[in-house]
């Protein structure tokens, strides 16, 4: 915690101490809010109001800049980048050299030899020096507030006190918040993970508090709520976002060299040991089994970013397993009497199953997560964290499945528990995906959103 001359005497790294907040965690090695608001209150946010989450602020902005900054942003990723205009976001997808996906997040073009990456790994970095190119790497810390709901548009319009309805998805524009330093540039995006319409805040880490407060003051009328981590992976999960770390692992965690990097890797000198990975990696698949909890881009629905006339790290592995496709992810709908079983075994002699934690077990992140997932006895995919929807009052989960068993109420069954525990067999059914039948971000009507705009926009209390 450190003190803060305005008007928000305490901070939590980049938000504001909350007398009615108790609950925080150390995730990606910074403290956040676990809980805000309470997480059935926080898993409605994104379907009947809004709400506001400083999640993604623990890893640092990263920009190249140069005259080798476009050719290794293409060099790395699976997307063209050639084709990429400046002023808008991307989703880059970076392979390793056997098509396992070694980082992935969001990222700007800035001008024709400048890029910046958000929210994701330094495996970028890495890559420049390992592939020698002329790319000056910089980083920044940066607070990233995701706005997201039916309300999101509202409440940042009565924040900014303009109208942002020109702003289109994937859209970036330079706002000034009234009441924060005008001197600071805040970056307004219209993107988010919930799968319904929702922005992003992105500015200097010290600048966080003041906007988080206002933000969440203007849209206490709104009903905006303040999403945690412990919340968090249900809107990936509910919205069909495959995450990094939540969902899957990188694959960069394994290389050998990317490990030994004292400057952008772990520095530790060896990649992760399999050996040490029982007590890192939970679920029915022997925690040895790394290679169950990575994912290539057609494991995850990715492969249609894939522009294969540019010569990329895994080019030749990618575009195989693209021609000749065995698995895709989907949801799975957890039969909610086997769900019940896994509770009343709590209160019965002898060993239990593993039990549920409400909304997410493990909790998040859990990337190195992974259940067995059979039909007839016979292997056909990976379960990765459950996640129970309030909003839907079921139990849920993202599987990556053979293509045989993908089409939605097909039936199969999840080996839920820990290698070498006690497991139950849960039934369950390939359902659409994404989960979430809510009007997307791309395609949200927003001339159905009332206007925030009023005369006196908010201003820090």
């Amino acid at each position: 915690m450190s003190a803060n001359d305005g008007a928000l005497k305490l901070t939590v790294r980049d938000v504001p101490v909350y007398p009615d907040i108790h609950t925080y965690a150390e995730v990606l090695g910074e403290l956040h809010i676990w809980e805000g608001d309470g997480w059935k209150a926080e898993s409605m946010s994104w379907k009947n109001a809004a709400y506001i989450a400083s999640n993604l602020s623990a890893m640092p902005e990263i920009t190249f800049r140069g005259p080798d900054a476009q050719e290794l942003l293409s060099r790395i990723s699976i997307n063209n980048v050639y084709k990429w205009p400046i002023g808008k976001s991307k989703h880059l997808v970076m392979p390793d050299e056997h098509g396992l996906i070694a980082n992935h997040g969001l990222a700007i073009r800035d001008a024709e030899d400048t890029f910046r990456q958000m929210a994701a790994g330094s495996w970028p970095a890495y890559q420049a020096k390992a592939l020698g190119l002329d790319v000056e790497v910089s980083f920044r810390d940066v607070f990233i507030y995701q706005v997201a709901g039916p309300a999101s548009l509202q409440i940042l319009e009565r924040v900014i006190g303009k109208d942002l309805r020109d702003l289109p998805f994937l859209g970036i524009a330079s706002v000034e918040i009234p009441g924060a330093d005008t001197a600071v540039e805040i970056e307004l995006s219209r993107i988010g993970m919930a799968q319904t319409l929702a922005y992003e805040l992105r500015g200097p880490l010290e600048f966080g508090p003041a906007v988080y407060d206002i933000v969440y003051r203007a849209g206490k009328e709104f009903g905006i709520k303040r999403l945690g981590w412990r919340t968090y992976v249900v809107n990936h999960t509910e919205g069909g976002f495959p995450q990094m770390g939540c969902n899957f692992l990188p694959s960069s965690n394994g290389d050998p060299g990317f490990a030994a990097d004292s400057e952008y890797g772990a520095g530790a000198g060896e990649p992760i040991d399999p050996s040490v990975a029982a007590g890192l990696f939970t679920g029915s698949i022997d925690p040895q089994n790394v290679l169950a909890r990575l994912r290539t881009p057609q494991d995850v629905n990715w492969s249609w970013m894939a522009d294969y006339e540019h010569d990329f790290i895994g080019r030749d592995a990618v575009l195989a397993a693209s021609q000749n496709p065995t698995r895709k992810t989907v949801t799975l709908v957890w039969d909610s009497d086997d769900v019940l079983d896994v509770f009343r075994s709590q209160f019965e002699p002898g060993e239990e199953y593993r039990h549920f934690e409400f909304p997410t077990t493990p909790a998040s992140p859990a990337g190195g997560h992974a259940d067995l997932v059979t039909v007839n006895g016979e292997s056909v995919g990976i379960s990765s964290v459950a996640v129970y929807s309030y909003y839907y009052r079921r139990m849920i989960s993202h599987a990556t499945i053979d293509l045989a068993h993908v089409e939605p109420g097909t039936e199969v069954e999840i080996h839920w528990g820990n290698f070498g525990g006690r497991i139950k067999h849960i039934r369950a059914t390939v359902e659409r995906f994404p989960y979430l039948d809510l009007p997307s971000n791309k395609d949200y009507d927003l001339s159905s959103v009332p206007s925030g705009v009023t005369d006196s926009p908010a201003v820090a209390i």
